[in-house]
């Protein structure tokens, strides 16, 4: 394995993750709250789930969003 190309590569995908997924979960959440949904001053727990085809597993990142301080 070419551990220097693996390693940009995983960079490269996390990179355009961690952009599109900023966007998308921010879009969403102010839809939410704008459209009632969401009364703005929740925490909100999220999940994201990688998967990576030839890998039986997952990989799950948790955490939580806070709307107010």
């Amino acid at each position: 394995m070419d551990e220097e190309r693996f390693q940009a590569d995983v960079r490269r995908f996390l990179k355009k993750f961690g952009v599109t997924s900023q966007r998308e979960i921010e879009d969403s959440v102010r839809r939410a709250v704008d459209s009632g949904v969401l009364a703005g001053d929740e925490r909100l727990r999220i999940e994201a789930i990688v998967t990576i085809q030839g890998i039986p597993e997952p990989i799950v990142v948790e955490g939580e969003l806070a709307l107010e301080n």
